[in-house]
């Protein structure tokens, strides 16, 4: 097999030209024409706001917000909302295009937007987090909408926020409108599954590899990176099937046992210990880096972006990495990776579970109708399966990454259908 270098990096840090490189080697090989390739690689709108917010001591703190809408082909675009410090331009900008990709790549209806407000949600009371997301969506209310664009929760939002987003958007309506959000309280119209969502997805993905690495799920160990919501349920659903999970990990630290990591005492002992693995007793600490380069089967890197890189890629020993988190391997890490012989799940199919099911919470609010937790389940994981099959497909015919076909699959189905659409 051959790879092909992607386009050099202007700013390895730089998460949007870490996209444009896989985005460029895709379009290559694909002989993608230069005017698709000109409107797809530039977000269709790009929104910056100011939001000032009252806070708790009678000050006004001014925020800053964006929205970028990537791509709406086909469909409204989907995408979070993230609360974080470090939230900028080429961050939102990058995220919004891995949406369209990952929207393309499950084959649903929607275009990639992703949004995001400057702030540290963890020094802020309820009080100010709900009026800074309550301005936030009055800034916004132009270019919200359940058939224009669909918010989510990401980094620092979650259920709780959705909520607010969802009422102030119907105040200036004068109706409930659910389905202008995803990710909400089940109470106001969100989906049973939507939690484990995307660690189904990439227990999923997991599956589907490992039955055409053939690697036997009963014999096989595994290393999760990240003990949030993905890799919390990602490590749990994969032990479900068979895997003896050896190392786990969240920001205090990285836990290892040999004999396998005990899910429930893991899960118990982090809530009884404010949310943190710190300490605990089943597993001996090792450094966090160090779970990325364990002698295991397979990896799950679930944590943040950045952590698999040039530097560290050559030390992975797991024969399988399923990306749970967004943009985990730097793109210079790609070819030693692959010259390794070692398979990647990329990001926008691995951890596609989650939008996929926000998805089926869209569809149920717009026919006023739930589904049971075992509909969504059984859909969603056919979706991942199909999706994994597609790709897998795709990168045996070009003799490429399952990463550029994931890149691939993807860009085809929208440049196709700009070119059935027409009118540029």
């Amino acid at each position: 097999m051959s790879y092909i270098e992607p386009a050099p990096l202007v700013d390895k840090e730089n998460p949007f030209e870490a996209m444009m490189s896989r985005f460029h080697t895709a379009s290559q090989l694909l002989g993608l024409e230069e005017q698709i390739y000109n409107v797809l690689k530039t977000p269709a709108r790009q929104v910056i706001v100011s939001l000032p917010v009252t806070m708790d001591d009678g000050s006004i703190k001014v925020f800053e917000g964006y929205r970028v809408i990537h791509n709406t082909i086909l469909g409204p675009s989907k995408g979070g909302i993230r609360f974080d410090p470090h939230v900028n331009l080429d961050e939102v900008k990058a995220l919004a295009a891995w949406m369209t990709w990952k929207c393309a790549v499950v084959d649903i209806p929607y275009g990639g937007a992703k949004g995001g407000v400057a702030c540290n949600p963890r020094e802020m009371s309820a009080g100010e987090i709900e009026r800074l997301m309550r301005a936030y969506t009055l800034s916004m209310i132009d270019i919200f909408g359940p058939d224009k664009d669909i918010p989510a929760p990401d980094m620092g939002t979650g259920p709780r926020e959705m909520a607010w987003l969802m009422d102030e958007y119907s105040r200036t309506q004068g109706m409930t409108v659910n389905a202008v959000v995803t990710g909400k309280p089940i109470v106001l119209g969100g989906s049973l599954g939507r939690t484990e969502a995307t660690g189904r997805g990439v227990m999923v993905s997991a599956m589907a590899a490992m039955e055409k690495l053939k690697i036997n799920p009963y014999k096989a160990t595994c290393a999760v990176q990240g003990f949030g919501n993905v890799g919390s349920w990602a490590a749990k659903l994969l032990s479900e099937r068979g895997l003896k999970v050896q190392a786990i990990s969240d920001l205090s630290g990285a836990y290892y046992n040999e004999d396998g990591i005990d899910f429930n005492k893991a899960v118990a002992y982090r809530d009884a210990n404010k949310g943190t693995l710190e300490g605990f007793p089943e597993a001996e600490k090792i450094s966090g880096n160090d779970i990325l380069t364990l002698p295991v089967d397979v990896l799950v890197p679930a944590a943040t972006e950045d952590v698999i890189t040039a530097k560290n890629a050559a030390k992975i020993q797991a024969k399988l990495i399923v990306e749970g988190a967004n943009g985990p391997t730097s793109s210079k890490a790609d070819s030693v990776i692959y010259e390794k012989g070692i398979s990647v799940v990329p990001d926008i199919l691995a951890n596609a579970g989650g939008v996929t099911v926000s998805y089926f919470e869209w569809v149920q609010n717009r026919l006023g109708y739930k589904w049971t937790a075992d509909r969504v389940n059984r859909r969603s994981d056919r979706i991942m399966k199909d999706a994994f099959d597609n790709v897998y497909k795709v990168a045996l015919e070009y003799k490429v990454s399952l990463r550029i076909a994931a890149y691939m699959v993807a860009i085809d189905k929208v440049a196709k259908t700009y070119k059935f659409r027409g009118g540029f």
